[in-house]
């Protein structure tokens, strides 16, 4: 049974970090590439960030909004994928979703508040 589980999510003062958890089971977590996803109110659901599988050296992609701000990691040991944010915004505040597609099948976590506001 493929679980994933968001942690680390907070109130932040803008310019401030803060640092996303995902932990992940059920599956061969290293086989997969990992995305984090973000949804404010109001807005559809947007990706923040992609990190390969291993096979694919853990290649990463960024949308362009977090780009120098966000860095997306993983440890295949500890089945974790982490997403450092730094330099918060405002308009950063979202519940950050983490998700995984194991081929036909797209499974999410159940989301972690993420407020930027002074």
């Amino acid at each position: 049974q493929v679980q994933l589980v968001e942690s680390g999510g907070g109130l932040v003062q803008p310019g401030g970090s803060l640092r996303l958890s995902c932990s992940a089971s059920g599956f061969t977590f290293s086989n997969y590439a990992m995305s984090w996803y973000r949804q404010a109110p109001g807005k559809e659901r947007e990706l923040v960030a992609i990190i390969g599988s291993a096979g694919s050296a853990g290649t990463t992609t960024y949308a362009d909004s977090v780009k120098g701000r966000f860095t997306i990691s993983r440890d295949n040991a500890k089945n974790l994928v982490h997403l450092q944010m730094s330099s918060l915004k405002p308009e950063d505040t979202a519940v950050y979703y983490c998700k995984v597609r194991l081929w036909s099948s797209t499974y999410w976590g159940q989301g972690t508040q993420v407020t930027v506001s002074s």
